[in-house]
């Protein structure tokens, strides 16, 4: 800021003196208003600070909010979008934009108002991004109906089924307000976190039906909200209340372990024994056999198998899944049990691998199994896979606490050539 005075002007004696009026100014930079619009702002954000604390905080929130958003979008985007994690048999998926059916793939993303059909052959299991999974079983329609999943807020995947059945399962949401849900005709089974249910849809005679596996739904139909717990099942049909009963809970699996190579000399005609515990309440079992995980194709069957073992014979070598039903006197059939793969294979120097037990050691109940197998190889005892195995092959195992009495334990392994080697060895657990 500079001031100047003006400078009179010199006048010589005699003249009359003149009035004059004195001007001053200031010459002012643009730089010095900027500095002082500024100091003139910061006072009063300061005032509004002190008088509304929560204002400040609300507008930077909001700031940072709009930015985190926009550079967030695509990944949102991404994020909501459900996908295939398997496909098998012939599948379809017809957008919410398109009149055209096209065959799925691993490639195709999901989005509010797609519809999935599955031939008589065909299964696939959808993944949503809250991990929430539906399997869609064979010769079912379904459209997804919602599919929301926000940052910190809670996610929302919801399913209709036209026809058919679905399997689903939830994860341990984080948010409790998190949902997944199946609509069938005018009700809603809504799944809670940590559960798997089963649901059917059967338009040309108007029923439908959920059953809880494991955890808890809630079936609703207008007024009506029935709470199911594991094992529990709800009718749903038309013009009639929702009927809640009991259903015969599916055998657990005991014998081929899940993930176990059977080594034989034949594997046409050398028999697999299966095995299950019994259920209460079962009058016989059926046992299926397929070579693919979603079981559009069954290439084994044993049914009204009064006991809980079996032998079949007829495989070839290669990869099987087996599950084992229940049903009771009613003649009503369980759920399936859960799913074991097993590997047959058959014995020879192409199949050899190194595996040898240096020792084991108790720990009370707990039995310490160590010794060495080849680098890079896979080993499960008693069902159990081995967690670490060191780079040269050596490792260590803990088992779960044994009951006391004399033990076999079964270690098996498999390496990369498709090579396998089994292990048994006793030791007896002190009362």
């Amino acid at each position: 800021m500079i001031t100047q005075t003006p400078t009179e002007p010199t006048r010589t004696s005699g003249q009359p003196k003149i009035h004059r009026v004195e001007v001053y100014w200031t010459t002012v930079t643009y730089k010095t208003v900027i500095v002082y619009a500024s100091l003139v702002l910061a006072i009063i954000l300061a005032g509004l600070f002190v008088v509304f604390p929560n204002l400040y905080s609300k507008v930077i929130n909001g700031v940072t909010n709009a930015v985190s958003d926009g550079a967030a979008g695509s990944v949102a985007i991404e994020q909501n979008q459900a996908k295939f994690v398997n496909l098998d048999g012939k599948v379809q998926v017809k957008k919410v934009n398109s009149v055209q059916w096209v065959d799925a793939d691993y490639r195709t993303k999901l989005d509010k108002g797609d519809q999935i059909q599955t031939s008589g052959e065909g299964a696939a299991r959808i993944t949503f991004a809250d991990g929430t999974t539906y399997t869609v079983k064979s010769d079912t329609f379904i459209t997804v109906e919602e599919n929301s999943m926000g940052h910190e807020r809670p996610s929302s995947s919801v399913v209709s089924i036209k026809t058919g059945s679905v399997d689903l399962a939830t994860p341990n949401w984080t948010s409790p307000d998190s949902k997944a849900a199946v609509n069938v005709e005018d009700a809603t089974a809504q799944v809670h976190s940590n559960s798997r249910a089963a649901v059917k849809a059967d338009p040309a005679n108007k029923e439908s039906e959920i059953v809880v596996k494991s955890g808890s739904a809630e079936v609703q139909r207008g007024q009506e909200r029935i709470e199911l717990a594991p094992w529990q099942k709800a009718n749903i049909s038309s013009g009639g209340p929702i009927q809640k009963s009991e259903v015969l809970a599916p055998p657990e699996l005991v014998e081929p372990l899940n993930l176990a190579p059977i080594i034989v000399d034949n594997p046409k005609s050398s028999p697999v024994r299966f095995e299950w515990k019994p259920v209460a309440g079962a009058i016989f079992y059926t046992l299926r056999i397929s070579t693919t995980a979603m079981f559009t194709k069954t290439i084994q069957e044993a049914t009204k198998i009064t006991g809980t073992s079996t032998e079949i014979t007829g495989l070839d070598a290669g990869d099987y899944f087996w599950k084992v039903i229940a049903t009771d006197a009613k003649k009503q059939p369980s759920e399936d049990s859960e799913l074991f793969k097993f590997t047959l294979v058959a014995q020879g120097k192409s199949q050899e691998m190194l595996l040898q037990i240096d020792g084991t050691q108790l720990h009370g109940r707990v039995a310490e199994i160590y010794g060495h197998t080849e680098p890079g190889a896979a080993l499960i005892v008693n069902g159990q896979p081995v967690a670490s195995i060191s780079p040269d092959g050596t490792f260590r195992h803990f088992t779960e606490a044994l009951e006391p009495g004399p033990h076999t334990i079964v270690i098996i392994g498999s390496n990369r050539r498709g090579g396998t080697a089994k292990q048994p060895i006793s030791i007896v657990v002190p009362k």
